[in-house]
């Protein structure tokens, strides 16, 4: 049953309301800390289920792309059918995704594992969002967004070092396996402690007593945009196994092959997901033009400030996460340490980011807050620089952990301010979905990166492995088509340096590559926040001449995503 508007203000006078906050905390870390978690322990995945570099791309790029595809969708069901109900649905289908992916003896079988567990991170994220906004108010609204903004920064960070743990302690299955306790307890937890809101909630009951939600629901807009991002991400992964456009490489699927006599599915894939995402955006304006619900009002577009700094996050997304992706590869298959070592070294990027965050709105009273964003993308961009240049086998693991907080510092400084640059000229009536709207495109970033990253990384070793000749050239291929977890194996067989020694170092020059290729992302999102700048200054001038009249504007609002 939803709660009634008198039966919501009563809870939020309830002190239950806290413990409310706090089985919704841990509900959101649960699945933010499955969106890092499995860096660190994809070299182990990768050899255990013999993934070659696509496998692993989409291992964590399913989950990524699946959750923005669904993520506005959810959060207006959650609105119309309840916010606790969607939780809870949200919860066992993640438990689901989970129960299969610790399950799973296959890279086919993962990854669907993965998307189920999309599918109930895109339930769950909203709903812990829309609740805390529905029943605290005043200050404590703002202390429990702070305490929700903390466990989605904290969770992102303990993710690298906690699959560490527990895949050089126990398996990388517990990864997963470790969802399915915390899952049912906090769906026990839901139901005795959160209260099951809606709009109706706040609004009132409608008339006749029973909504009618079907009617609002964008469906041809999710269809579109499921089909284009997925299309889009399918292309780039794909495209350097099987090719572009002529087939390098057959494409077998549930023991079907593409026709050798057709185009390559990666090229059709982009061109099909280049058309549903143009159609997207006609039938979205079709419907905001016939004051139809839309998935995506574009119209927020038009504000300068949201639109540069959307761009802006979703380069910054980019490349942070094509980072991500092939750092863990590095660390363990070329260089050669554990997964928990290489959990610490990665852990280094979060001590920056404490550090940066924590002065970040210090620092804006100083130098405004673009200002603050401006130095946190200059320092993103030099720590990835630092990675790319200096990345090779005998590299000291405390240049890469300087890099790491280089880089971290400058993460914790732009994430704390760009959020509030993005919404802050928004009207009122669009600030909930804007900040799903920007949520969603963070999410896309992390699965565009992770298809960049591990792109770039296997064009590099395709054009690298010709370098390697004698006994180690017999191992190219496995080198390739293992993504680097061939060079684990030869350690623990004690092959000699000479067959180790050059495989590892391509993999070291392919993955400078792919690091050059995040460095351009954040580059180009550094010059995307110098318009985010121009746009706040020129706000400015106008707010001050006398003919020009104030735009309403909202409150920031916290993004799905708490960044």
């Amino acid at each position: 049953m939803v709660a009634t508007a008198a039966e919501l203000q009563r809870f939020q006078q309830d002190k239950r309301r806290w413990w409310a906050l706090v089985v919704l905390a841990v509900g959101l870390a649960l699945i933010v800390l499955d969106g890092t978690i499995v860096g660190v322990s994809m070299p182990t995945i990768i050899r255990d289920l013999h993934l070659n570099i696509a496998g692993a791309q989409w291992v964590t790029s399913s989950y990524s792309v699946i959750f923005a595809a669904l993520l506005l969708m959810s959060g207006r069901i959650g609105d119309l059918l309840g916010r606790r109900s969607l939780f809870i649905a949200g919860l066992a289908v993640f438990i689901t995704g989970s129960v299969l992916a610790a399950l799973s003896g296959s890279a086919g079988s993962l990854i669907l594992a993965r998307v189920i567990q999309g599918v109930g991170g895109a339930g769950i994220l909203p709903a812990t969002l829309s609740t805390v906004n529905a029943v605290f108010r005043g200050k404590d609204r703002s202390a429990a967004f702070g305490v929700w903004g903390a466990v989605m920064a904290g969770a992102a960070a303990v993710g690298p070092l906690a699959g560490g743990l527990i895949t050089q302690y126990a398996s990388w299955e517990w990864i997963f396996w470790i969802n399915v306790p915390l899952g049912l307890a906090l769906i026990g937890a839901a139901i005795a402690l959160v209260p099951n809101t809606s709009v109706r909630s706040s609004q009132g009951e409608s008339e006749g007593g029973v909504a009618q939600p079907a009617a609002h629901f964008d469906i041809a807009g999710l269809v579109l945009s499921a089909l284009g991002f997925g299309g889009v991400v399918f292309g780039i992964i794909e495209a350097p196994n099987i090719g572009l456009w002529e087939q390098t490489s057959p494409l077998t699927a549930g023991g079907a092959t593409w026709p050798r006599t057709w185009p390559s599915a990666a090229g059709i894939s982009l061109l099909i997901g280049a058309v549903a995402l143009l159609v997207f955006l006609v039938v979205e304006l079709r419907r905001k033009q016939e004051r139809e619900t839309v998935l995506l009002d574009l119209g927020m577009f038009t504000v300068p400030t949201f639109s540069w700094g959307n761009l802006t996050a979703l380069l910054v997304a980019v490349g942070e996460f094509s980072m991500i992706f092939v750092i863990p590869l590095y660390l363990v298959d070329a260089v050669g340490l554990s997964t928990i070592s290489a959990g610490l070294v990665i852990a280094a990027m979060a001590i920056g980011a404490f550090f940066a965050g924590a002065a970040a709105r210090h620092l804006a009273a100083a130098i405004t807050a673009p200002g603050v964003v401006l130095v946190g993308l200059f320092l993103e961009v030099m720590g990835a620089l630092q990675l790319a240049a200096e990345e090779r086998v005998d590299q000291k693991i405390w240049l890469v952990v300087l890099a790491l907080v280089i880089y971290g510092l400058g993460l914790g400084l732009a994430s704390a301010q760009l959020t509030s640059l993005v919404l802050a000229d928004v009207p009122v009536a669009a600030s909930g979905q804007a900040s799903a709207t920007q949520s969603t495109v963070r999410q896309l970033g992390t699965g565009l990166g992770t298809a960049m990253g591990g792109a770039v990384l296997s064009a590099a070793l395709s054009a690298k492995m010709s370098n390697l000749t004698g006994p180690a050239a017999h191992f190219a291929e496995p080198l390739k088509a293992s993504a680097g977890g061939v060079l684990v194996g030869l350690r623990d067989q004690g092959a000699p340096p000479s067959i180790v020694g050059p495989l590892a170092q391509v993999f070291a020059e392919a993955t400078k590559f792919s690091l050059y290729a995040s460095v351009v992302a954040l580059a180009l999102g550094l010059l995307s926040a110098i318009m985010v700048r121009a746009s706040v200054r020129r706000g400015a001038h106008e707010l001050r001449t006398p003919t020009a009249p104030r735009p309403e504007t909202s409150t920031p609002a916290v993004p799905a995503d708490g960044r």
